[in-house]
Formats: C-alpha cells, sequence, structure tokens
C-alpha cells in the first residue's frame, strides 16, 4: 500500500531525526479497505518538543502530546498531519478519560491501547504493516472486535460501545460475540459520557448506509436508553387500520429509506423522530 506523499515524507524525517515513524489507526484501516481516509494519523517515539524541532512550522497545544504538521496540501484530509507519541494510559476512573498519560518507546505499548483491531494497525513508509492483534484478519472477516479483553476497553472508554455500533453501520462489518456481550454487560456505563460525545457518534450511525440495522444494535445492546429515550417508547406501541407497523418499526423503516435514498442528516432525523410523540398522545 503507498502513503501519500506528505504523510511518507513525514514519517521519513522523523527516521531521519533517529526516530521511529508509523501511519495508525482508522487512515491504515480505510486504506486496507480501498477507502480515502478522512484524516491521517502518525505514532512515534519522539516526544513532543522532539517533534517541534524536526517540525518548526507545526502546532502543538493539548495534554495527549499531538503535534499537528501543517503539510502545505491542497487537499484537506492531508493538510494536518497528527503525530502523537508511543503512549501508554492509566486508569480510566470516570470511564471517559485516563487519570494519566505517559509516554512510551515502543510501538506495541501503544497499538495495545487502541480500541478495536482493525484500528490497531500501523504502517511504516516502505509499506511494511505492523498487526499484532489479527486487524487484518477482522478486516477480511469483517468482524469489529476489540483489543484485549472488551471490558477493559470499555471501563477506558465507555463511548467505545457506541463507537464499535457505529463501526458496525459504517462498514457493515458484524461485532465479535464477547465483544457483544460486554456492551449489553456494561450498557449502563454510557451514562458516564457526555451528550456531545453521544450525539456525535450518533449522527455518524444515521448517516451510514446501515443506519436502519445500527439503530436496532443500539436497542438490542441496550444503549438506545442513553442516546434517544424517546424512541424506545414506540416499540410495541400498535397504530390504527392505516399502519401495519407498530410506532417503533414505523419510525426506524422510515430511517431505512432515507439512508437507502442518501438523504441528508436532518431528512434522516426527521423520518426516525417524526412520530415520536405518538405513544404518549
Amino acid at each position: 500500500m503507498d502513503l501519500p506523499n506528505e504523510v511518507k515524507n513525514i514519517i521519513e524525517n522523523l527516521e531521519k531525526a533517529g526516530h521511529d515513524g508509523y501511519a495508525v489507526g482508522g487512515c491504515v484501516r480505510d486504506l486496507m479497505l480501498g477507502k480515502k481516509p478522512k484524516d491521517w494519523d502518525v505514532t512515534t517515539d519522539a516526544t513532543p518538543e522532539e517533534i517541534q524541532k524536526i517540525f518548526p512550522d507545526s502546532i502543538y497545544e493539548n495534554t495527549f502530546g499531538t503535534v499537528a504538521v501543517k503539510t502545505g496540501s491542497e487537499d484537506p484530509a492531508l493538510a494536518l498531519v497528527e503525530i502523537t507519541p508511543y503512549r501508554i494510559e492509566g486508569k480510566y476512573t470516570d470511564k471517559r478519560h485516563p487519570d494519566e498519560v505517559r509516554f512510551a518507546k515502543k510501538l506495541e505499548d501503544d497499538l495495545s491501547r487502541r480500541d478495536f483491531t482493525i484500528n490497531a494497525m500501523a504502517l511504516s513508509a516502505s509499506g511494511e504493516i505492523t498487526d499484532l492483534f489479527g486487524g487484518q484478519g477482522d478486516l477480511k472477516n469483517k468482524v469489529i472486535r476489540t483489543v484485549g479483553k472488551p471490558s477493559e476497553r470499555f471501563g477506558e472508554d465507555a463511548l467505545r460501545m457506541l463507537r464499535a455500533i457505529r463501526f458496525l453501520a459504517q462498514l457493515g462489518f458484524e461485532v465479535e460475540k464477547e465483544t457483544m456481550a460486554a456492551i449489553r454487560k456494561n450498557s449502563e456505563w454510557l451514562a458516564a459520557i457526555s451528550k456531545e460525545r453521544i450525539r456525535d457518534e450518533f449522527v455518524k450511525t444515521i448517516m451510514s448506509d446501515n443506519a436502519y440495522d445500527g439503530v436496532l444494535l443500539l436497542e438490542e445492546a441496550g444503549l438506545l436508553k442513553h442516546v434517544a429515550p424517546e424512541l424506545r417508547e414506540g416499540i410495541g406501541v400498535e397504530q390504527n387500520l392505516h399502519h401495519i407497523y407498530t410506532v417503533w418499526e414505523h419510525c426506524t423503516r422510515a430511517l431505512k429509506y432515507t439512508a437507502e435514498k442518501g438523504y441528508a442528516l436532518e431528512v434522516r432525523l426527521a423520518s426516525l423522530f417524526h412520530d415520536i410523540g405518538k405513544p404518549r398522545t
């Protein structure tokens, strides 16, 4: 697989300075699926200060060590490439943020903290793939599986449960059995997550080709009550002679139609919520 020149140049400059450099995460996944990545991430053993010395025209203003490098590319996806040092994260007491973040020196440490196997692969400038957790196999078999024990990954960041459903909807994959069981068991953890983060994942699910399957699985997994509880009130609520479906079935099937037509977010949300008041009235 060929990396864009902008990313390859960044990795090669890191290597010239005596450091590692790999494209990592979602961009590698998308590249392997034959899709154009929406953004690019690079990981390295260099510290933020060392990265800035190599790339003076860069931006560093966060607590996770990420340095954004300006490439001058006309492609919006490549205009800024984020470089993050290998890192190890401490316990997640609040199920949202790591209590501490420490920089590491090994790629393995960084990949092992990532959410799903399909997002835990790294790609070198020469095209060599580092895949320590079977991500290539899961991509081939269309499976969403956590890196390591599912409950540990979801305990670190409960939003990952929503992300699993979102990837299912976006990619048309299936959630692996143990991963799905952990989501059902720990669905209440989602209550700790901010509404803004939940909204963002829900919007991505609604905007996917398989939005209908995504919403059904949100309910099956016990997550929908933390996302749009009013929708659940229509489950099992029958309608008059002009309808053959319950309110729940009618609303979700309306969403399915708008997704098949490729309609905008506003239309998809309108279709899903258009009868949301019926159960109470």
